[in-house]
């Protein structure tokens, strides 16, 4: 059993070889984690551990990036829970990745192979292993978060006792390859690509990732609010209406994305954000299991899914899709707001309300473990 991490602070636990679902071998793989809260209860029985699977950019600091959720007193109140946050295999916040250092020297780049979101979950669950954590109390996550959360439920449910999904769909839809894929060329064609290895050359595609955010970041947030913030409103100092276009003259609304796309190229890895959006592309909890419907009727994990009415990129009726095939529906709750996708992440007096609803839920319904043992299928 390995050591659990000093509260709050980043650590890395090796979990040895990965064979990806494609059939590439990455060797010796790490992944980072953060966990607020002491581990209580059996490690492979009733526990007080809580996953939380963060979003596409996102890192294991989960009391940063939902500082309103996690902590002492809040709704996942670390006094009574111990929360842990892996980073996301493919990523570049510590866990291995494209912009990691590969075992025969150099960066991974092109050398580190296309993962699946089933990837990601053998990887994490390799990692609790190594904690010595046989079973958690309940997976939590959104948006890729959520697709990973809906794969702990079918590759693994005699480890989770219940599960929360927020704002994903059971599968990647056309639409959400489409978008994701022109964020992804917009990353490859930028001449600095170098075929993904520009690493270690002085060069980086910035401009393209850059641009892949500003697409991306119109799918995170609702129509409404972009137009009720900025209009046709001109940015100060500047005029888009002129005789001739000039990139120098722009709307408030590009001027906001460009800071974003900006803000973006300094803390992310334009290599981690293709094999990120790339997973998200391959995300189909139905392949190799019958279909969509069928994998989701094979769910017996207790589990809560949640929507927002305004979501562009993951619309609620593909929320309300997997509401009505799981196999076990815990709940089903709506995020009302202008906000769009991020509403989890943004609307934090609704999500208090669904997380302690969440919480409480799984104190009253018999686990998925429980379940099981009613079933035969353990002996007692």
């Amino acid at each position: 059993m390995a050591h659990l991490a000093a509260e709050g602070e980043l650590a890395t636990i090796s979990i040895g070889d990965l064979v990806t679902e494609a059939g590439v071998r990455i060797p010796n793989v790490e992944i980072a984690y953060r966990r607020w809260g002491a581990r209580k209860g059996d490690l492979n029985g009733k526990n007080n551990i809580l996953l939380v699977e963060h979003a596409l950019t996102g890192d294991s600091n989960a009391a940063e990036w939902w500082c309103e959720a996690v902590g002492p007193g809040k709704a996942l109140d670390t006094d009574k829970w111990c929360v842990i946050c892996t980073n996301v295999l493919g990523s570049c916040y510590g866990s291995t990745g494209p912009a990691s250092e590969h075992p025969d020297g150099g960066a991974w780049g092109s050398r580190f192979p296309a993962v699946s979101i089933r990837d990601m979950v053998r990887a994490e669950q390799a990692f609790i292993t190594k904690l010595g954590i046989g079973r958690v109390h309940a997976v939590i996550g959104g948006s890729m978060g959520g697709a990973r959360t809906l794969e702990w439920t079918l590759l693994y449910p005699d480890q989770v006792d219940f599960a929360l999904v927020l704002a994903v769909s059971a599968r990647a839809s056309a639409w959400q390859i489409g978008i994701q894929s022109a964020q992804i060329t917009s990353i490859t064609q930028d001449p600095a690509w170098q075929g993904g290895d520009y690493f270690g050359t002085g060069r980086s595609p910035d401009a393209g990732l850059a641009a892949a955010r500003r697409i991306a970041h119109l799918t995170y947030r609702g129509e409404l609010e972009i137009d009720e913030r900025f209009g046709t409103s001109a940015q100060p100092g500047e005029n888009p209406l002129g005789a001739y276009r000039d990139d120098a003259q722009r709307f408030s609304v590009q001027s906001y994305l460009a800071h974003q796309g900006k803000k973006l190229t300094e803390r992310f890895d334009a290599a981690c954000y293709v094999t990120l959006t790339e997973a998200l592309n391959r995300h189909d909890v139905g392949r190799g299991r019958g279909g969509l419907n069928k994998a989701l009727a094979s769910s017996m994990v207790p589990t809560m899914v949640v929507g927002v009415d305004t979501d562009i990129l993951y619309p609620y009726h593909q929320q309300e899709h997997i509401s009505r095939n799981l196999g076990n529906l815990l709940a089903m709750a709506k995020l009302s707001s202008p906000v769009g996708h991020d509403a989890f992440l943004v609307e934090a007096r609704q999500m208090d309300r669904i997380l302690r609803n969440f919480i409480a839920l799984t104190g009253d319904t018999p686990s998925a473990h429980d379940l099981a043992v009613a079933r035969g299928a353990y002996d007692i």
